[in-house]
């Protein structure tokens, strides 16, 4: 089965609900759902070919796993997350406690809090910003990255490459399907929080309110794909977007409407399987 991965929405999507074990979600995320959008990461990569002369900021970047693969690209990388769990986890893929040097981890960096602490007076400009992230999933999804870019773009060099994800069309999303539980069981919760489909300008609106000037974009082919449906479970509840349904009714209740949403998208051999399709737009700093 092909890895792939899914946004992690946990910190931005609301309040967690209580007693929800936050080390234990953000393992499930690095450990089950983070690899389901490689195929993004890598087809953007390839496309600005990201190399040694890449100094890359990632905006939310959860468990490291796209800096790891820009790292090993030889690229100097820097993560900036808000959520200590998913830094804790991205720390030990970047900067395990092993002597420094290899290619794969030379001039990783990694930061709690806003993206202008990334980056002192005398630092080289990123000259890629990158927020893995997709958008076109809840309604209101995009508005913190306006914010997060605002606080980026002053250490990117000009004519740097920002690159902004999101879902593809829902009728080439399986997922979309499996999504809309969490609206259903949300209700009344569900006007900051439901699902909406993507629309077709969703990342074009995102960069021109950051004053971006578009610069070419494409789509990607990223199947979700689970080893049983447990995995599925707990690989999408790790994504953070069923908190305002597990707040709404109960963990129990929306494992069980999952779950059967999920069936649907069982095969033979008790794997899981979700075809889905992400958009990625670059955009350049003027």
């Amino acid at each position: 089965m092909t890895p792939t991965l899914v946004r992690e929405h946990l910190s931005h999507a609301g309040s967690v609900p209580p007693r929800v074990d936050l080390c234990a979600r953000a393992r499930d995320w690095s450990e089950i759902q983070e690899r389901m959008l490689v195929p993004l990461h890598e087809t953007v990569y390839e496309r600005l070919e990201v190399g040694p002369a890449t100094r890359l900021l990632g905006l939310r970047c959860g468990s490291g796993l796209a800096l790891l693969m820009a790292a090993s690209r030889g690229a100097a990388v820097t993560g900036v997350d808000t959520s200590p769990e998913r830094l804790a986890l991205a720390r030990e893929r970047l900067l395990p406690d092993v002597p420094r040097g290899t290619r794969a981890r030379k001039g990783a960096k990694l930061v709690d809090g806003s993206p202008g602490d990334a980056a002192g007076p005398e630092s080289p400009a990123y000259t890629l910003v990158t927020v893995f992230e997709p958008i076109g999933c809840l309604a209101g999804d995009s508005e913190g990255i306006g914010e997060l870019l605002a606080a980026a773009l002053p250490t990117a060099g000009r004519g740097a490459a920002v690159i902004l994800t999101g879902w593809g069309p829902p009728e080439r999303c399986a997922t979309s399907s499996v999504l809309r539980v969490a609206t259903k069981l949300a209700d009344p919760l569900r006007s900051a929080g439901s699902w909406r489909p993507a629309r077709r300008d969703d990342l074009e609106e995102v960069a021109q309110r950051a004053g971006l000037k578009p610069d070419g974009s494409g789509r990607v082919a990223c199947p979700f794909g689970y080893a049983d449906l447990d995995s599925a479970v707990r690989g999408l509840l790790s994504t953070g977007l069923f908190d305002a349904a597990i707040a709404a009714t109960d963990r129990k209740q929306v494992d069980k409407e999952l779950t059967e949403a999920l069936h649907l998208h069982r095969r033979p051999d008790g794997t899981v399987w979700m075809p889905n399709v992400f958009r990625y737009l670059i955009a350049r700093v003027p």
